[in-house]
């Protein structure tokens, strides 16, 4: 990483950039294709999710990231498992070499050596209020990222994190928003075919919800097809 005033313009464009996709899917292509684009010696890139021993493999460049999630996974130890547990403090990881990590990982290294994986870097994808994932960055060649590339990977995944929470955000209040309009839709349909004010309209809505273990906007997307209840 030579010209750091020339990564800095780069960085400074992909967190306009990353801002202004449309969609969390988007935005995640973006931060893992920016990191095969902007970190020397970056093979591959994907961001893993770990809830309790359960893996997800999120916006991979190539199948490789999806391999290596998958084995993780299925061992229950590696690298992208320690970022993604790991505490306060100990937030990144760079492996020189996966031949030097058989003693750590057992089960792990040697079946990635079988995927042609050669080094890694792992970044913790975080903000003040929560852990968003780990950002994962692969290279079929030993020793092929430095500091300065692990550096550039600190950096990337900063701009990551808070794109990935702004966009996840967003996408979410846009569903509440959508819900909460077709909820009003079925509320309107039920007050006009049975005659009921706003708020026994909500409790009809509500009680046949609980009844039959519908979800409510499901129930109101429903009720919207359908000019009714079920």
């Amino acid at each position: 990483m030579e010209d750091w005033r020339g990564f800095a313009q780069q960085m400074a464009s992909l967190a306009r950039d990353l801002l202004a996709q449309e969609s969390v899917n988007d935005t995640l292509e973006r931060i893992t294709g920016s990191a095969k684009e902007l970190v020397e010696g970056c093979d591959a890139a994907g961001i893993l999710i770990l809830r309790g021993e359960r893996v997800t493999s999120l916006a991979p460049t190539d199948q490789v990231v999806v391999d290596s999630d998958a084995l993780q996974g299925r061992v229950g130890e590696g690298p992208c498992f320690d970022a993604a547990r790991t505490s306060e403090g100990q937030r990144q990881f760079r492996i020189a070499d996966f031949t030097d990590e058989a003693r750590r990982w057992p089960r792990y290294v040697p079946e990635a050596r079988k995927l042609g994986l050669g080094s890694m870097m792992g970044f913790l994808l975080f903000t003040e209020e929560e852990d968003l994932g780990a950002l994962n960055l692969y290279s079929y060649r030993p020793g092929a990222f430095r500091e300065a590339d692990e550096t550039a990977g600190w950096l990337l995944a900063s701009h990551a994190a808070v794109a990935f929470s702004s966009a996840r955000t967003h996408a979410q209040l846009q569903e509440a928003i959508g819900t909460r309009h077709t909820i009003g839709e079925a509320m309107g349909i039920l007050m006009g075919s049975h005659r009921l004010t706003e708020d026994q309209a909500f409790a009809t809505l509500r009680r046949y919800s609980q009844d039959h273990n519908v979800k409510l906007r499901d129930l109101a997307r429903r009720v919207c097809e359908q000019g009714g209840l079920p």
